[in-house]
C-alpha cells in the first residue's frame, strides 16, 4: 500500500512510524505547507516525493491511500479532495468542526466507495475491547449506569512543555485558531471511549461547559485563551442506561488517564488507561455480594494503524467510520451550544444544555 501523510506535526511522527512498521506498506509522499517543516519531516523518515499543497499531490496520484494528520480545521477540505480522487483516507479527530461537514464527509465516502475511518486512537486499548465483548455476552447483566472521565494536567504541569510558549498547546486554548477547546480535543476521545467500551449508543446530552482565567487578560500574542477547560456532561444511552462523562486540562496529577466504569444488574467492569498502563478490573458474579473485585488480562488487538491497512487491502469498510465519527460529532456540537453567550444578565460561561437527542 502506498500511503501519503498528508500534514507533518508532531502526531505526523506516530502516522509515518506505525504506518512504516507495517509490512508492504511504503511511506509515498507527504504534504505540508511549511517547506522547513516538510523536509526536517521526510528526511527524517526517508519520504522523497514532497508536497506544498494536497492539490499537487493530488495531480501526481501516485499512492493508494492517505493519512490525513492535518490542523481539526482543515480536515473536511482536504479529506473531501482525497475522497473525490477516489483515495482511501484515515483521518484524525475530530472528523471535522461541526456535524453537517462530517456527515457530508460520511456520505461522500460511502458514494466514492473509499476505506474511510478515523484515527480514535483509544481504540487501541486491549482492555477496553475486553471490557466490551463481556458487555456483549451479557457478563454484567443489564448495563444501568456508567462514569467516565478524560483526565489531563497540561495547564498545571510542564512534563509535556509549557504551554505558555508552545504553539503546539496555545492553539488548542484558541477558539480564533480553530480550538473547541477541551470537548473537542479529547472530548470525542471519551465519548468514543463511552460508547464502544460500554457497547451502548449515546442517545441524549446535557453539558456544562467552563473555561477558566488563565492570566492576565487571557492572551498571548496572538492567541486569545477562551477555548473551554473543563467540561461536565450527562448523557442517556439507548439501553436507557444513564452516565456521567467529564474532562479537564486541570487535573494535577494526571498526566493522559481514561476511565469508565460500567454497572450492570449483574455485575461490574471497570477500565483504566494511561501513558504507562492499562488496567480492567470486574465484579461478577458472586463477588457483588462481597464487592470484590479482581484484575483481568486482555488479549492484544490490532492497532488502528493496522485495521485501516487491512481494509484497504480487502477494499472493505471498517470501524470507527466515518459515520461514527460523525454521529460523535453531531453530540460534540450539541454541547457547544453551552457556550453560547447568555441575554444581558445570565450567566456566559456556564450555561446547561437539556436532553438533546440523537435522531
Amino acid at each position: 500500500m502506498r500511503l501519503l501523510i498528508l500534514g507533518t506535526g508532531k502526531m505526523a511522527n506516530r502516522h509515518a512510524t506505525s504506518f512504516a512498521a507495517i509490512p508492504g506498506v511504503h511511506l509515498a509522499g507527504a504534504v505540508d505547507t511549511d517547506a522547513e517543516k516538510l523536509q526536517s519531516f521526510c528526511d527524517k523518515h526517508g519520504i522523497e516525493r514532497r508536497f506544498a499543497t494536497v492539490e499537487s499531490a493530488l495531480a501526481w496520484g501516485e499512492f493508494d491511500a492517505v493519512a490525513n494528520v492535518t490542523p481539526d480545521a482543515a480536515h473536511y477540505a482536504t479529506s473531501m479532495a482525497c475522497i473525490a480522487a477516489g483515495k482511501h483516507v484515515l483521518c484524525e479527530k475530530p472528523l471535522a468542526t461541526n456535524h453537517a461537514h462530517a456527515v457530508e464527509m460520511a456520505d461522500a465516502a460511502d458514494r466514492a466507495g473509499v476505506v474511510a475511518m478515523v484515527n480514535l486512537s483509544y481504540r487501541d486499548v486491549a482492555e477496553l475491547h475486553a471490557a466490551r465483548e463481556m458487555v456483549l455476552a451479557g457478563r454484567i447483566g443489564t448495563v444501568k449506569h456508567l462514569e467516565a472521565s478524560y483526565l489531563q494536567s497540561w495547564l498545571v504541569s510542564s512534563a509535556w512543555g509549557d504551554w505558555r510558549t508552545g504553539p503546539q498547546w496555545l492553539w488548542r486554548l484558541s477558539k480564533g485558531h480553530g480550538s473547541n477547546g477541551t470537548l473537542g480535543d479529547i472530548g470525542i476521545h471519551i465519548l468514543d471511549f463511552v460508547a464502544f467500551g460500554s457497547a451502548s449508543q449515546i442517545s441524549d446530552v446535557s453539558c456544562r461547559l467552563k473555561t477558566f482565567n488563565k492570566i492576565e487578560g487571557d492572551q498571548i500574542g496572538d492567541y486569545v485563551l477562551d477555548a473551554n477547560d473543563s467540561f461536565v456532561m450527562t448523557a442517556g444511552f439507548d439501553n436507557g442506561a444513564l452516565g456521567v462523562i467529564h474532562a479537564t486540562r486541570w487535573a494535577t496529577g494526571h498526566l493522559n488517564e481514561l476511565r469508565l466504569r460500567i454497572y450492570g444488574d449483574k455485575g461490574g467492569i471497570e477500565v483504566q488507561h494511561g501513558h504507562q498502563a492499562s488496567h480492567l478490573r470486574v465484579c461478577l458474579d458472586g463477588d457483588a455480594e462481597t464487592a470484590t473485585w479482581r484484575d483481568v488480562a486482555a488479549a492484544p488487538v490490532a492497532t488502528n494503524y493496522e485495521r485501516f491497512v487491512n481494509a484497504v487491502r480487502l477494499n472493505i469498510p471498517t470501524e470507527p467510520g466515518f459515520r461514527h465519527a460523525a454521529d460523535l460529532q453531531r453530540l460534540l456540537d450539541l454541547a457547544s451550544l453551552a457556550e453560547m453567550p447568555q441575554p444581558r444578565g445570565k450567566q456566559k460561561k456556564m450555561t446547561r444544555l437539556n436532553a438533546y437527542r440523537m435522531s
